[in-house]
């Protein structure tokens, strides 16, 4: 999903006060943390996940091929944390701006 800088900025204003649901760790990315995140963006649309990895590389890498195993797209990435989006299915939660 495209989102404009109007859009991305509204969900990075949602997602600044909420903690990281999901955590990746020594295990990498794995079908346990790929359902966990798929799970937490049916129920909030906006989720904040720490990857733990000493490279940023492995980071980028990793987070990339999170959002594309949920069909969720990477908002922001700021050090650790990377912030996902998916729309729900049928009735939103969020309306997003124009």
């Amino acid at each position: 999903m495209l989102l404009n800088e109007r859009q991305k900025k509204y969900l990075r204003r949602l997602g600044h006060q909420q903690h990281a649901l999901v955590t990746l760790g020594n295990a990498g990315l794995t079908a346990a943390v790929t359902a966990e995140l798929d799970a937490a963006l049916a129920a909030h649309e906006v989720v904040k996940v720490k990857a733990r990895f000493e490279e940023r590389k492995e980071r980028d890498q990793a987070l990339a091929d999170l959002a594309q195993a949920t069909q969720s797209t990477l908002v922001q990435r700021v050090g650790h944390m990377g912030l996902f989006y998916r729309p729900k299915a049928g009735v939103k939660r969020l309306v997003l701006p124009d």
